[in-house]
């Protein structure tokens, strides 16, 4: 299956670059460009991609704004990945509210960069380590934490309350399986079933979640 991409970067330069380095690919086709987020918002409408490449600084209307408008639209949406030179805790938390599924640095290589868009298109999440860590220490601040728990907590069982806690320290399922001593596709089941029951779109908006639910605690 052809993943389709919409290219969208205020930089004539860097969507000519990206756009030389996917058509190499022979599963990612660019369908089409944009270089502000109106555009974009229209062109993800139009062409109906399966992955958005979205800068943050945009004129006219920035990449936050974007994806927020683009991903409300519900199931269907096309998913965003960040791409920014810029990884500010601020940056990072807002995309992911906004609807991002993944957030990238623009210094990443031609193969990591190729990687996360077939790991965005098949419905995962991504975000590149430094990232992870800037986002986890941010929501163990408890500057952005709700009070109380989050609807639906109540509905998950005890293991699947423990899967939540090791994904929001940012643990891999390989790695919850070691822990658990379970085998590794028990922990992808645990994890599909208890994203289902919060009506979560992916382990990041988990993650977000179980921080400001105080489910998850820093250090």
């Amino acid at each position: 299956m052809t993943i389709r991409v919409l290219l969208a970067d205020d930089h004539t330069l860097a969507r000519t670059g990206f756009r030389m380095l996917l058509d190499t690919e022979p599963d990612i086709e660019v369908v089409g460009e944009a270089a502000n987020g109106r555009q974009a918002i229209h062109s993800a409408g139009r062409l109906r991609p399966d992955v958005v490449l979205m800068d943050v600084r945009m004129p006219e209307l920035d990449g936050i704004a974007a994806t927020s408008e683009i991903t409300r639209t519900g199931a269907g949406a096309p998913r965003i990945l960040i791409l920014t030179t810029f990884d500010l805790d601020e940056y990072v938390y807002d995309a992911l509210a906004a609807g991002a599924s993944g957030f990238l640095l623009k210094d990443v290589g031609p193969e990591q960069l190729t990687d996360a868009i077939r790991v965005i298109a098949a419905g995962e999440a991504l975000l590149a380590p430094t990232v992870t860590r800037r986002l986890i220490d941010e929501l163990a601040r408890g500057g952005r934490r709700r009070v109380g728990a989050a609807p639906g907590l109540d509905q998950l069982t005890p293991r699947e309350l423990e899967v939540l806690q090791l994904v929001a320290q940012g643990l891999s399922n390989a790695e919850i399986a070691e822990r658990l001593i379970v085998e590794e596709t028990t922990v992808k089941t645990h994890v599909s079933r208890l994203l289902a029951k919060l009506d979560l779109r992916d382990r990041v908006q988990a993650v977000v979640l179980a921080y400001e639910s105080g489910l998850a605690h820093g250090g």
